[in-house]
């Protein structure tokens, strides 16, 4: 599929995101820069709606573990309008449990995340993110040791 170059700017936002929870400072900035005021996040175990606490929120979700890594596939980029997109990906995350964890060292996922973007007067934003476990291995955080 072709995409036009705002478009694939739109895409290229999945990208920023998992990188970025691996190693940016996520703060106010961080949100302001990925997603929508009206953004909604929903993880597995937790949902988030809007910019305002987006960063808290990955922040405190991201403190269950002492590293993540989120590898994702290239972005399906599906229009859904002049100024809305949808996306699809897949991801595999590993997270790594603090040590001396009674647990697994390492919680892996395998993961389809859709979303959509929306084309804002400060570019492509992220205006939805919906993760569903495809499977797992491991103990997740407050899981079974």
């Amino acid at each position: 599929m072709h995409t036009d170059p705002p478009a694939a700017g739109a895409a290229q936002l999945l990208d920023r995101y998992l990188i970025s929870l691996d190693d940016d400072k996520l703060d106010d900035a961080w949100a302001r820069d990925l997603f929508t005021e009206d953004a909604v996040v929903e993880f597995p175990m937790s949902r988030h709606a809007g910019r305002a606490g987006m960063a808290d929120w990955h922040r405190e979700s991201l403190a269950a573990f002492a590293g993540t890594q989120h590898l994702g596939s290239p972005a399906v980029v599906d229009p859904l309008g002049p100024d809305r997109v949808g996306l699809r990906a897949n991801l595999v995350s590993t997270h790594v449990h603090h040590p001396g964890a009674a647990r697994e060292p390492l919680f892996a996922t395998g993961t389809f995340v859709t979303g959509e973007a929306r084309r804002t007067p400060a570019g492509w934003r992220l205006s939805a993110l919906a993760f569903r476990v495809v499977w797992m291995t491991g103990s997740p955080p407050g899981g079974p040791a």
